[in-house]
């Protein structure tokens, strides 16, 4: 017998009510009752990385993590990420780098190169081979995800300069 819980999430700052079993995979959460579709299905057992969101801002497994362990927290998605209409600076970089290929496992490469980025301002290539070991990308562009990487992480050393200038 199934048991369905009504539970509020929050995610990408929006409150979500959703009334489903507590075991439910967060990634069909955010996918069927957010009608978030930028976060994607791709293994169903947490090996790809395409489902990566992140859960107060660490890197998690959407397509493994339950409904249940994530109440009372910040989920943020690929659409979260971006401020109003402007694009997040680890979005333009990927644009600029020309990182996609196919495109589908970019949201989860993307979401966990930001949380790299938000913990670790300037990453070697060694922490961002490590970052992004568990993201698969099938069209190999490994490379051109590194240099969007140390791009995001340029322009933002750019700004947090800027900014210290200015308010100081």
């Amino acid at each position: 017998m199934l048991i369905y819980i009504i539970m509020i999430l929050k995610i990408n700052n929006e409150n979500f009510e959703v009334d489903v079993d507590p075991a439910t995979p967060l990634l069909w959460v955010i996918r069927e009752q957010a009608g978030l579709t930028g976060t994607k299905f791709g293994c169903g057992i947490g090996q790809c990385g395409a489902c990566t969101v992140q859960l107060d801002g660490v890197a998690i497994r959407s397509c493994l993590t339950p409904i249940q362990a994530v109440v009372d927290k910040e989920i943020t998605t690929i659409e979260g990420i971006a401020n109003d209409a402007e694009l997040h600076t680890i979005q333009r970089a990927w644009i600029q780098e020309q990182v996609p290929q196919c495109g589908y496992c970019q949201s989860g490469q993307i979401m966990t190169a930001h949380a790299l980025l938000a913990k670790t301002a300037s990453p070697t290539d060694e922490e961002i081979d490590q970052a992004m070991s568990g993201n698969i990308c099938r069209c190999g562009t490994y490379s051109r995800i590194k240099k969007g990487i140390k791009l995001a992480a340029e322009e933002l050393a750019a700004k947090s300069i800027i900014n210290t200038e200015n308010n100081g």
